[in-house]
């Protein structure tokens, strides 16, 4: 199995924090469900070109976080979330995404009120392109 994590080496995010919070969002979003087994470590270092040290790493986090169990022996799986874990991280997904639009706008000189009527302008856009 394949995730499907995109990894910006430009980003000032750490490596194994852009791969948590992407497995993480894939849990949240339902992409991967409860009980589905993730790719072994170095199975998952080889195809995003990190180390198993990055990836265990990323692992010990999200079971200490409590979103996947390790069965010894048998590999390493997720588990069920509840609604307000899911819907934290989704938001806190968004959220981060707007920030880095914000930052880019105000990167080219754009206020406040520059930024919310694009935003509106986006929103009815896609609105319109969604009908």
């Amino acid at each position: 199995m394949r995730l499907p994590i995109q990894l910006s080496k430009q980003s000032r995010e750490p490596i194994y924090h852009q791969i948590e919070t992407q497995i993480k969002a894939l849990i949240a979003s339902g992409t991967l469900a409860a009980d589905t087994p993730l790719p072994s470590i170095r199975a998952l270092a080889k195809d995003l070109e990190v180390s198993a040290i990055t990836t265990r790493r990323v692992y010990q986090n999200l079971e200490q976080d409590g979103f996947t169990t390790t069965v010894q022996g048998k590999g390493t799986f997720v588990k069920a979330i509840n609604k307000d874990v899911k819907k934290e991280i989704e938001e806190k997904a968004i959220s981060e995404s707007f920030k880095r639009s914000i930052q880019i706008a105000r990167g080219y000189n754009y206020t406040d009120e520059d930024i919310k009527q694009l935003f509106k302008l986006t929103l009815q856009k896609e609105a319109n392109d969604n009908e």
